[in-house]
């Protein structure tokens, strides 16, 4: 099949562009605005996308449950700090719980169950339960295209600044993912957890040369 993509002329109960583009990893950001006040919500439009320097993306696309723009995209705007916690088969259901739009005064973390702990380098605080967090400083908001729920579009842009890992996760040096067990989002509701990897060495000058 083929379909457009301005008119949504699939002719699918539901479009199926995200089940397109899967895994995508979830940026569970927490993020606190200039009165204190915590925000922790999940983002499927979210990657790792620069080594040197670390760079990662989050779109808080859409609008707020009480109109405009949405807290974590708000908070950062006042602050300008974002951490990334890594969500887990453990905390599927907490971070499933704190996507449910809520009011700006409602704290995220109380509605999932979750322990607040002091960043090192940033003001927002890490999900004590996540094993593994990225804290982050906003290098750029970026205006994208379109506008959903009548807010324009944006991309958030950030630079790692320090990484926790859980020790026990660490092996020769290496991080197990079968042991992290980071949970991914596909499309409709449907979600991944990588349990299982392999290994595919990338090949030389000398062995692409041969073939």
């Amino acid at each position: 099949m083929f379909y457009d993509c301005v008119r949504k002329g699939h002719g699918l109960p539901h479009d199926p562009l995200k089940q397109c583009v899967v895994p995508r990893p979830i940026g569970w950001v927490s993020t606190i605005d200039a009165a204190g006040h915590v925000n922790l919500a999940p983002f499927s439009f979210f990657n790792l996308v620069s080594e040197n320097p670390p760079l990662v993306i989050y779109c808080p696309v859409g609008a707020h449950v009480e109109g405009g723009e949405k807290d974590s995209l708000r908070n950062i705007r006042e602050v300008g700090e974002f951490v990334v916690n890594v969500a887990t088969w453990d905390l599927r259901d907490a971070v499933n719980a704190s996507s449910a739009p809520a009011r700006s005064e409602i704290d995220e973390f109380e509605i999932a169950g979750l322990t607040k702990e002091p960043s090192t380098m940033v003001r927002p605080p890490r999900v004590k339960e996540s094993p593994l967090h990225l804290e982050c400083r906003v290098a750029k908001v970026i205006s994208m295209p379109g506008a959903f729920g009548g807010v324009p579009n944006c991309m958030v842009l950030g630079e790692v600044l320090g990484v926790h890992i859980r020790d026990d996760l660490l092996e020769d040096g290496l991080l197990k993912i079968d042991r992290l067990q980071p949970i991914a989002r596909l499309g409709y509701q449907e979600y991944a957890v990588v349990r299982e990897t392999f290994t595919m060495p990338r090949p030389t000058r000398a062995t692409a040369k041969a073939a």
